[in-house]
């Protein structure tokens, strides 16, 4: 049975609009760092979480931003690369999760696409050994800048094959990195995995890589 609820999840002066989804006997908790023009209601993410709810692991896709910022930052372009409000953003809702009774004993993992992934490795690097596992979808990990050697927590980056300027910018990301870490290109797909069947390898090699390393 899966269990759906809406949050609201309190990050320093903002509240956070999220969607929580907890199988019953989940292990583990999810956390999604959307990228830039992104909410939770991606469509792309909702499919991924939901492979990941069928698998047994527990999901909350949260608003990175309010609806205040998310219309600046469409006129501007000035908050979707500010990388470290979204890692802060992401680590507060971290321990929100971690203190809802439900969860409580439940391992984090972060799963991120675009600017998304880098916030999801800075912030798994300020929380050492509380972050079990991160995913990377079409991720600009190389944003994470200074973080990269200090992640700690198993590390899957997945690239579409066709998406030539973000494999080179994930494979100069790898070569920083000291903890485990996969490159898993996706043949024949672009940024946004669009193509038929793509999205569904993204969802299997994400769900794969919680199963055996968050845990």
């Amino acid at each position: 049975m899966m269990h759906v609820k809406e949050v609201r999840i309190s990050a320093g002066s903002v509240a956070l609009e999220g969607n929580l989804s907890l199988p019953d006997h989940a292990i583990a908790l999810v956390l999604f760092a959307h990228g830039s023009g992104s909410s939770r209601q991606s469509p792309r993410n909702q499919f991924v979480a939901r492979t990941l709810n069928n698998a047994g692991l527990g999901t909350l896709l949260f608003d990175l931003l309010t609806s205040e910022e998310e219309l600046l930052d469409t006129r501007t372009a000035e908050i979707r690369f500010d990388i470290d409000l979204l890692a802060e953003r992401l680590v507060q809702a971290t321990k929100w999760a971690k203190q809802q009774q439900a969860a409580l004993a439940l391992r984090i993992g972060y799963f991120g696409s675009s600017t998304g992934g880098s916030a999801a490795l800075v912030a798994a690097a300020e929380l050492t050994g509380e972050v079990g596992a991160v995913v990377s979808r079409g991720g600009r990990p190389d944003l994470a800048g200074e973080a990269l050697p200090k992640v700690q927590a198993p590390t899957l980056l997945i690239v579409g094959g066709e998406d030539d300027v973000v494999i080179e910018l994930n494979e100069q990301a790898r070569a920083k990195m000291q903890c485990e870490v996969m490159l898993e290109i996706v043949p024949g797909a672009t940024h946004l995995f669009e193509e038929p069947g793509a999205l569904e390898q993204v969802a299997k090699l994400a769900s794969d890589w919680f199963r055996d390393h968050i845990t």
